[in-house]
Order: C-alpha cells, then structure tokens, then sequence
C-alpha cells in the first residue's frame, strides 16, 4: 500500500514538472519570437531559429530542473523520509527515537527538536506511569494481604474475645487504609486531568484551617502534643473550599503522624501584602536533603519507619491542589529537630 501511494505521488509530481517545463519553454519561446520580430531578421531566419531556440530552452530548463530536483531531495525529500520514518516508530510504540537536526533547514530543525521533546516527556510519563502502576499494585496488597489473613484468623472457634477484637480492629484498619488509598488515587487522577468540578468561593482561611485545627484533638490529646497556632483573623481567600481542605488536613495529619508524644505542633495563618502564608509545623523526625527532593512524588515515602501509616499519595495531591490554585508549597526541615511546610495563596480582593 505505501509502495503504490509513493509511486502514485511520484507520477503526479512527475507530471506536475513536465507540464510546468512544457508551459515555461513555449512562454519563453513566444517571447524570443517576438522579440525576433522587433530586430531585422528575415522571416525565413525567424523561423529556422525558432525550433533551435525552443530546443535550446528545453535543455537548459531540464538542466535547472535536474538542479532543483537533486537540491529538493537533499533539503526537503530526504528529510522528511526521516522525520515520518521516526514518526512511525514512535506511533508504534519506540519512545527511544531520537532524530539528528539538519545542518541545512532550521525550519526543520525547528520540527526535529519539537519531535525529540515531545519522545522525551511521553517517554518520561510511561516510566511514571509504569512506576504508578508497580507502585499501587505494591500498595493495594499491603491491606488486602492484612484483611485476608485476619479473616482467616477470625473464623478460629478457640480466639479468645480480646484476640477476635485485636484481629477485628487490624482488618478494620487495613480496610480504612486500602479505602483511603482508592480515594486518594481517584482524586489525584482527576486533579492530574483537570476534571475537577469544584467551584471557587470566597471564604473565611482562618476559620477553615482553625476547623482542620479542632478535628485532630483526639490525637493531640492521645499522644499528649502542644499546640501553638498563631492564626490572624478573618483572611479570606477565593479557591475550592473542599480542595483546600484536603491540603490542611493532609498537612496537619503529618505533622500529627511524625510528631512524637510530648512534642509540639505550630499552626501559622498571618497575611503577607496580597498573599496569604499558612505554615504547618512539628517537632518531629525531619526530613533529609534527598526526602526533600522527592517529597511531593506520589508513593515517595522517606521514612519506611512509618510506611504503614499512610500511602505516599497525600503530598503529591497537597502539591497538585497548591498548583490548581496557583499558590506555591514550600517545606524547610532538619533532620531530627522537625520540618514545616509553607503554603502561600493569593487573598480575596
């Protein structure tokens, strides 16, 4: 099928230049003839010179036709063979192409490099999305590996009541995570593809994240952590109310996880000129350097220690709902003293 499109479309160019080279030779014929006609020529001269002179145009039309033919293929044939060749082998699937620019077209080289940025960020998303994948099939059997052998456990007659609630609270738990993790994956994707339907409203910040504040009490209380907000009255802001409230309780409930009993948490809301800066601190284990690189990637968890509390997906989505809204997320942290996490959002007008 190729073969005969290609032979088809070389019949078509052919007859294209042919007729192009017929029509030229007889207008600059015509035009020799008349000029012949303007000097002292005998018609009989005319006409013997006439035929030599339309031969003459032939050749030297040929001759230049010849010339742009080989130029043609060399600037504009033999690259584009090229770049539909790599096109091809990225349609079927080789993320890996690669095409040299040429030395001699920058409109082509224009086209190349488009080409070699678009292979390199499809190839990045497949290593991302393969990764996604390995990573939540890691993740879903965790839980699901948890709830099936507790069940197992469960159906002993000779469990004593405290072992059947300790088994019964585990696969509880593990459900809770395995659910968690399937809301989180779903609302990341939505987030990710732009599908989020929410609608933005201007609201009190400060009372928002007081609330978010409040409904973590049981686990200060649990764990015997001081609290110290500093939270300015009445900031308003104009984004998704819910989306926002994802990001707080996201922030407050690590700060909360790696905060060890006795330690303390500081809450932050105070206005910077147009901004609005949120701070969530702790006084736990910090983050390193090379955790703070990767802290805001899905499933990236820098301390395995506390791996079973949650699933790695909570910071990325933080960062995606910061990047919808326009605002910035920043985190500072020493390793052992505590880190804190800065959220900055433009304020209400």
């Amino acid at each position: 099928m190729k073969s005969r499109e290609r032979r088809q479309n070389l019949l078509n160019l052919s007859l294209t230049f042919f007729f192009i080279l017929v029509m030229n030779s007889f207008v600059i014929t015509a035009s020799f003839f008349l000029f012949f006609h303007s000097i002292d020529l005998t018609e009989a001269q005319i006409r013997q010179a006439a035929p030599i002179t339309f031969l003459n145009i032939i050749f030297l039309s040929l001759l230049f036709l010849a010339v742009h033919l080989v130029y043609n293929h060399i600037t504009v044939t033999r690259p584009v063979r090229r770049i539909q060749k790599g096109l091809e082998q990225i349609t079927d699937g080789d993320l890996s192409v690669r095409l040299a620019p040429e030395s001699n077209n920058a409109a082509f080289d224009r086209i190349i490099g488009s080409i070699n940025r678009m292979t390199t960020e499809l190839s990045s998303v497949q290593t991302i999305q393969t990764d996604f994948v390995s990573n939540v099939s890691h993740e879903i059997k965790t839980p699901i590996a948890i709830i099936r052998n507790y069940s197992t456990l469960l159906q002993s007659d000779q469990l004593s009541d405290e072992d059947r609630k300790e088994y019964a609270k585990a696969v509880s738990d593990a459900s809770e995570r395995l659910s968690t993790l399937v809301t989180n994956i779903l609302k990341l994707n939505r987030l990710e593809q732009q599908q989020h339907e929410g609608e933005a409203e201007t609201f009190d910040l400060s009372a928002q994240v007081t609330e978010c504040l409040l409904s973590f009490e049981p686990v200060w209380e649990e764990k015997n952590i001081d609290i110290d907000p500093k939270i300015e009255d009445s900031v308003k802001v104009a984004f998704d109310r819910e989306l926002l409230t994802i990001v707080w309780n996201n922030l407050l409930s690590n700060a909360f996880k790696f905060t060890e009993p006795g330690g303390c948490v500081g809450v932050v809301v105070k206005s910077e000129g147009d901004l609005v800066s949120v701070s969530v601190s702790d006084t736990g284990c910090g983050i390193s350097p090379e955790t703070g690189r990767h802290i805001f990637d899905k499933f990236y968890q820098g301390d395995t220690s506390h791996a079973t509390q949650g699933n790695g997906l909570g910071l990325a989505l933080v960062k995606r709902i910061i990047d919808l809204t326009g605002g910035e997320i920043n985190v500072s942290s020493v390793p052992g003293e505590g880190s804190c996490f800065t959220v900055k959002l433009r304020k209400a007008i």
